[in-house]
């Protein structure tokens, strides 16, 4: 099995930390998506999104977007389960798990603040200020979901789901942009537990063969 990733593409990040709970051993395939290389044709024939992650079965299999991915990692290697089986539990895990995936994350990855540079002419302080409002306003809907739902370590309960997997490359991205974060003191206690459990630690951007210090 082959991962096409960026160390720091937290969309990469969360398959690696599904890769890493499930105890699964992959090649790892960089690709600097700073430096455009998911636009050469020979990766673009591989992943017509252009993007990472991706992943490649022994036998060709390719396939792409986190989310597709991590699902199928559980279906075809179910343990441990990062989605529940009861349908209220596994409802709860994906309402969470999307609030970062689909609000969250595609408003501030790299393509659409690259844009907002270069084709809106946004400055640096108006492409931070983007960043941190959306920040804010997604990470304050999480942790209301975590109060009315959450328990235990991890966003639900003992163990860890998909929830974990996207929460953790999210925070991880907005400390790294300076974003206030002390409004979230249960996202934060969710993201400090995960940063202990080697799998977390595994998957990590720093521990990554590719990574840019």
């Amino acid at each position: 099995m082959q991962l096409y990733s960026f160390f720091n593409s937290s969309t990469s990040y969360r398959v690696r930390i599904a890769l890493a709970l499930k105890g699964l051993d992959y090649d790892y395939k960089d690709i600097n998506i700073r430096v455009g290389e998911q636009k050469a044709d020979d990766y673009r024939m591989l992943n017509p999104s252009q993007g990472v992650p991706l992943l490649v079965e022994d036998d060709g299999t390719a396939l792409s977007q986190s989310m597709a991915i991590i699902d199928y990692l559980d279906e075809t290697r179910p343990e441990p389960r990062l989605l529940p089986a009861e349908p209220l539990a596994r409802a709860r895990v994906l309402e969470l798990a999307n609030a970062i995936a689909c609000d969250m994350h595609p408003v501030n990855n790299l393509r659409i603040l690259g844009y907002l540079k270069s084709k809106i002419g946004a400055s640096e302080e108006q492409k931070n200020d983007w960043y941190h409002h959306w920040i804010a306003e997604g990470f304050a809907a999480v942790e209301s979901l975590l109060e009315r739902h959450g328990r235990g370590p991890y966003c639900f309960g003992e163990a860890p789901t998909l929830a974990d997997c996207c929460l953790v490359p999210q925070v991880a991205n907005a400390e790294r942009m300076g974003c206030d974060l002390s409004p979230y003191p249960r996202v934060m206690a969710v993201y400090a537990h995960c940063q202990q459990q080697p799998a977390f630690q595994q998957a990590a951007p720093s521990r990554q063969p590719d990574f840019i210090a």
